[in-house]
């Protein structure tokens, strides 16, 4: 009898794993509060050039703001104040209505800037100055954080074999907490950004390996919910909470309770029995099929069927452990090794880069929309959870290989149309950004249930950490594509809208897996039978 199999007597989704969701939240809750800390923790307030220097005399002196900034800084086309420049000595004449700016000229911002702290007190951005020239170390502080989040995901990976899921999740709790607070008592752009960079890499997810198969992806889109959790937690903390450092305390907070409910969380059934730690595996299972109501007997349980299950355990699980010990062992390499496998790789690593790339470029951007930064993120966080359940059912209709190339295509439609729509039209600008998101949020859900049912089950999981690299490098470069901005203002949305139609085009390469049988083993895709996989082989192999 095979784990997954004995899983699936005990109930692979009982009251057992609902209790591990109920614990879990404590934790993930605080995944996307750091995720999305930028979009407050260093928003950039609308600011101008300090220019108390130019106060040289009784004239300038006298004058009330209105007209210091008039004569002291030049206007934008939109007739406000420029944010980055200022004349080198006072224009007088502009205040008797004379536009001209014969003898003027601007230079950079010499004495600092002053920043309109009407809706955040303190953000990166005011704290070190980081406009203008420097405005790219403030979307850096979001890529070192991420790219600590993708070296962080294969270290604690490997960790977690090696030592087990349980005590490697309380060092990522004890490390996450401890960086986080570090974080916010930075003396320096380059301490923070370095403590971000750790807070990211400690900030590894546990892999949920109690569920059976067959409640996988329906518990992978309940988990995920959490998300959407953490996000109104977020939006609300950061409303009330609008000083950067005390934000980030207050987001971290949740880790302290999970730290304290770590106790009753239990190792991973299926690690102690591929380390042959039978005893202990054999306690956690009886533990679960207890709770899950399934009723004990001599030598084994009645399931949910009231057949009875007969199971010598020590026996049953050693078996498992030499069944996991004398398999062959895949690794990354053999994702490349045939052609169908190689291509499926290939596609699938697209697809994840440019959902993720597309994902965090909407949701890293919460500007120019005419609301404020909190109604926007409420917003965009509220479309997720009805988008998330209703991918689940969806998907049953349309199929993954549509679901995936549709949500993207209008995804970059949505981007498409917001290029041509003028700012001061916000209600318009919104409606279609929120459209855009719901449809990035549907993509990157069925991203994650679509290439479960791609790859063959003993590749699956070296599979699924290749893309999910892939996706985190996506996200460590979105941030810096704002930067494009300055040379030519429209380039950012440009590029996000045409990543997301490139990657929808690439789904439409991969296999429909609705209604098939799933793959096992790589030969499965490489020589499928026609029984199985004819749908597979039709997508993968060229006509």
């Amino acid at each position: 009898m095979k784990f997954d199999s004995i899983l699936a007597e005990i109930n692979g989704f009982g009251k057992f794993q609902i209790a591990l969701v109920l614990i879990q939240i404590l934790s993930r809750i605080t995944l996307p509060c750091h995720f999305l800390l930028n979009n407050f923790m260093a928003a950039v307030p609308s600011h101008h050039c300090n220019i108390d220097a130019l106060d040289t005399g009784a004239v300038f002196g006298n004058l009330t703001l209105d007209q210091k900034l008039a004569v002291g800084i030049p206007a934008e086309r939109d007739g406000t104040p420029s944010s980055c420049q200022m004349f080198s000595e006072p224009q007088y004449e502009y205040l008797l209505g004379s536009n001209s700016s014969k003898g003027s000229f601007t230079v950079q911002c010499q004495n600092g800037w002053v920043y309109d702290k009407s809706t955040f007190k303190s953000t990166l951005a005011t704290e070190w100055d980081l406009v203008c020239s420097r405005k790219g170390m403030n979307k850096a502080t979001a890529t070192i954080f991420f790219i600590g989040v993708m070296v962080g995901a294969p270290v604690f990976g490997f960790l977690s074999d090696r030592f087990g899921r349980r005590p490697l999740l309380l060092v990522s709790y004890l490390a996450s907490l401890i960086f986080a607070v570090l974080s916010a008592f930075s003396t320096s752009y380059v301490m923070f950004v370095i403590l971000r960079f750790f807070t990211g890499m400690s900030l590894a997810g546990i892999n949920v390996e109690w569920f059976s198969i067959e409640h996988r992806t329906f518990s992978g889109v309940i988990i995920s919910l959490d998300w959407t959790i953490g996000n109104w937690i977020l939006v609300g903390t950061a409303y009330f909470v609008n000083e950067w450092r005390k934000l980030i305390l207050a987001v971290t907070s949740p880790l302290i309770l999970s730290i304290i409910a770590w106790r009753w969380l239990p190792e991973s059934a299926r690690w102690l029995v591929a380390k042959g730690k039978t005893d202990a595996a054999h306690h956690y299972i009886m533990k679960c099929a207890k709770m899950n109501n399934r009723s004990k007997q001599k030598g084994g349980f009645v399931n949910e069927h009231s057949h009875y299950v007969s199971l010598t355990f020590s026996q049953t699980l050693l078996e498992c452990a030499e069944t996991e010990h004398g398999a062959k062992k895949y690794t990354f390499v053999d994702l490349f090794r045939t052609p169908n496998i190689r291509k499926l790789a290939i596609y699938s690593g697209m697809l994840w880069f440019g959902v993720a790339f597309t994902y965090y470029g909407i949701t890293l951007n919460i500007t120019g929309f005419g609301l404020n930064p909190y109604l926007t993120q409420f917003i965009f966080a509220s479309i997720e959870m009805p988008m998330k359940i209703g991918v689940y059912y969806f998907l049953e209709k349309v199929g993954r290989k549509h679901g995936q190339m549709g949500s993207m295509l209008l995804t970059g439609l949505c981007l498409f149309i917001n290029i041509f729509v003028p700012k001061d039209k916000w209600t318009v600008r919104t409606v279609v950004a929120v459209l855009g998101k719901s449809m990035s949020e549907a993509s990157f859900t069925i991203m994650y249930l679509y290439t479960t049912e791609l790859y063959p089950t003993v590749v699956r999981q070296n599979g699924l950490g290749y893309t999910s690299f892939l996706a985190r490098l996506g996200v460590s470069i979105s941030p810096l594509i704002v930067l494009l901005e300055d040379l030519w203002h429209l380039l950012p949305a440009a590029t996000y809208c045409a990543v997301a139609v490139g990657t929808g085009l690439v789904a439409s390469l991969l296999p429909e897996t609705l209604n098939t049988r799933l793959p096992e083993f790589i030969e499965d895709i490489e020589k499928p039978s026609p029984k199985s996989a004819k749908v597979l082989l039709s997508a993968i192999l060229p006509s």
